[in-house]
């Protein structure tokens, strides 16, 4: 079938960074700020790690958003029900500081913008354990805008995750495509390439691989945005 719709990851695809250093200023910043309401950072930290496996793990019951909440409250109980416009607040003026740790590839926009005009259907596929506003901000610094997408995946509006084969399912289906119709281009081996256990075509951007389990990785297309846009010239 041919190609009608191209999906994105985000960390690492369309906004260069090193995993583990975003990772570390977040969480550095998010606990600072509920350390001031009486939350020991690194009990918060861990809490927010096992609510995100919690997410990895969801079965399609409840949202995303509902199961993370869901394990925090067996945390803390309802006080941190009656904190969570803390963590609003968090998300709306201080996540954005994390930008400091990424970096900026203008010809991810570029690429975007180009697929955009050839008619494909866009899709952001990133691992829907961030609220709404962090994703938001997240696209910000690609330099694009939330309207570039049909659908950008957040974790209060699907109820699957990453590398579960039932999200890129879902997807397709929320953008009005079959699996066979989408080319997943993201940088994650685990989380990325699954997509096509569904029948998704794949691309492996390389420029901020991660292959945790050292996987190989020959059989994917694979490079650079420049060899991205090669490659799906040579599918159309």
């Amino acid at each position: 079938m041919a190609i009608k719709a191209i999906l994105f990851d985000l960390d690492g695809t369309l906004v260069p960074m090193d995993q583990d250093v975003f990772v570390g200023d977040y969480f550095k910043r998010i606990s600072a700020k509920l350390a001031a309401a009486g939350y020991d950072p690194k009990q918060l930290v861990d809490t927010i790690w096992k609510g995100t496996y919690a997410m990895i793990k969801n079965n399609g019951e409840k949202s995303n958003e509902e199961v993370f909440w869901d394990y925090v409250v067996l945390v803390y109980g309802n006080k941190i029900l009656a904190d969570k416009p803390l963590f609003d607040e968090f998300y709306e003026s201080e996540f954005d500081k994390v930008k400091a740790v990424c970096g900026f590839n203008p010809q991810a926009r570029e690429t975007v913008y180009k697929l955009k005009e050839m008619g494909y259907k866009l899709a952001l596929a990133t691992n829907p354990i961030f609220p709404e506003r962090a994703t938001r901000w997240r696209i910000a610094w690609a330099g694009l805008e939330p309207t570039d997408f049909e659908l950008y995946t957040t974790y209060e509006n699907i109820n699957y995750c990453k590398p579960n084969p039932a999200y890129y399912i879902e997807v397709a289906a929320r953008i009005g495509v079959a699996p066979q119709e989408c080319l997943m281009v993201g940088n994650d081996v685990g989380d990325d390439m699954v997509a096509e256990s569904v029948g998704m075509k794949v691309f492996l951007l390389t420029d901020c691989l991660i292959n945790s389990k050292h996987e190989d990785i020959s059989a994917y297309p694979s490079g650079s945005f420049t060899e991205l846009m090669k490659h799906i010239e040579n599918m159309a």
